[in-house]
C-alpha cells in the first residue's frame, strides 16, 4: 500500500503550500505509529495540516484547544452515577479518536498535560481504577507555540520523549504565500477540495507494513551508535533515551516505506535523525551561553559517526 502515500501527500499539499518536507516527516510519524509535535508561531498552518491529514486518511478526528482551564477529566473521561442502573457509568473523554489534535498543548497546566502520558505510551486511559483502550490507529497530533511565548509553559521531559518527532512549519516563501492567496480567492476554502483516500483500517495495514520493513544488522548498529553519541557529547547534559532509539528505528522504516522500499538505507536514518532527536536533548549551560542549538549538535553527530556501506 506504499503507493498510496504519494496520493495522500498530494492531497495534503492542496492546503499546505511549499512544505513538502514537513508533510513527508509528519506522514512518516503517523505511519510509524508515533505521535507528532509541531512547534511554531501562531498562524503558519499547524492545525490546518492536522485537519488535512485526518480528512485524507479518513480518521475519526477530535480536537481540544488547551488552556489553563482544561481539566484532565476533559481528556480522559470521568465516571458519573446513573440513577436508573444505580451504578457508576463511564463517560469517554475527548481523546477517544483515531487522531487527537492537542492544540497549543503547552498552554495547559502540567496536571492536564500529564493526562496524555498513559494514552501516548500504552494506547489506553485509566479512570477510577478501570482501563479503557483507545481506538486503533491512535495518533496525538500536538501543536505548541515556541517556549517563552505568552501564556506557555515547558512540556515535561517525559511527555516530550513520547513524541516520535518534533517538526516546525516555518514561514512560507513569497511564491508559496501568493499560491495560498490564490487558493482562497472568491471565498474558496481549499480544505473542501481535500478528498478521503484511505481509512482507519487501511492505515492499520500500512502501519503493519512499515513495522515489517527490513533493517539490516549494520544499520541497527548505526542507529545505536548515533544515539549513543548523544549520551557522551561534550555539549549535551542529557542524551537520548532508549525510547529515542526505538523511535529512530521506526521512523527510518516509515521513511523507507514512503520511498517504496522494503528495506532501510543510511540516508533514511540521517533524514529523520534531527526530527527524532532535537527535542529530546538537553544542552549544557556552556553550550547555551555559546548560542549552540540542539540541531547544531545533531548535525555534528551525523558527520562524526560513519555510516555503513550498504
Amino acid at each position: 500500500m506504499s503507493e498510496k502515500t504519494n496520493a495522500i501527500i498530494s492531497e495534503v499539499k492542496k492546503v499546505i503550500c511549499g512544505k513538502d518536507y514537513v508533510i513527508l516527516q509528519a506522514l512518516a510519524g503517523i505511519l510509524s505509529g508515533g505521535h507528532v509535535l509541531i512547534e511554531d508561531v501562531p498562524g503558519v498552518g499547524k492545525t490546518t495540516m492536522a485537519l488535512a491529514f485526518s480528512r485524507t486518511l479518513g480518521l475519526d478526528y477530535g480536537r481540544v484547544q488547551f488552556t489553563p482551564d482544561v481539566l484532565p477529566s476533559d481528556i480522559t473521561g470521568f465516571s458519573v452515577f446513573d440513577k436508573q442502573s444505580q451504578t457508576m457509568k463511564y463517560q469517554p473523554g475527548s481523546i477517544f479518536h483515531n487522531l487527537f489534535l492537542a492544540d497549543e498543548l503547552n498552554r495547559a497546566s502540567s496536571r492536564t498535560q500529564s493526562a496524555l502520558l498513559e494514552a501516548m505510551e500504552e494506547g489506553q486511559v485509566t479512570v477510577d481504577g478501570n482501563t479503557y483502550p483507545l481506538p486503533k490507529p491512535f495518533t496525538v497530533f500536538a501543536t505548541q507555540n515556541p517556549s517563552g511565548a505568552s501564556g506557555t509553559s515547558l512540556l515535561p521531559d517525559s511527555q516530550m520523549d513520547r513524541f516520535v518527532i518534533r517538526i516546525s512549519m516555518g514561514y512560507p516563501s513569497n511564491s508559496d504565500e501568493k499560491a495560498m492567496l490564490e487558493q482562497r480567492k472568491n471565498g474558496q476554502n481549499p480544505m473542501n477540495a481535500v478528498c478521503c483516500l484511505s481509512s482507519a483500517q487501511e492505515l492499520n495495514i500500512m502501519q503493519a507494513e512499515v513495522s515489517r520493513v527490513f533493517v539490516s544488522e549494520p544499520l541497527l548498529d548505526y542507529i545505536i551508535a548515533l544515539v549513543a553519541k548523544t549520551r557522551v557529547h561534550k555539549d549535551l547534559e542529557r542524551g537520548a533515551s532508549p525510547r529515542a532509539t526505538l523511535a529512530l528505528a521506526s521512523m527510518s522504516r516509515a521513511y523507507a516505506y514512503l520511498f517504496h522500499r522494503d528495506y532501510v538505507i543510511p540516508a533514511d536514518v540521517q533524514a529523520v535523525f534531527p526530527a527524532v532527536m532535537c527535542h529530546r536533548l538537553l544542552l549544557t549551560p556552556e553550550a547555551e551561553v555559546n548560542e549552540k542549538r540542539a540541531s547544531d549538535v545533531v548535525r555534528e553527530i551525523v558527520k562524526s559517526v560513519p555510516a555503513p556501506k550498504i
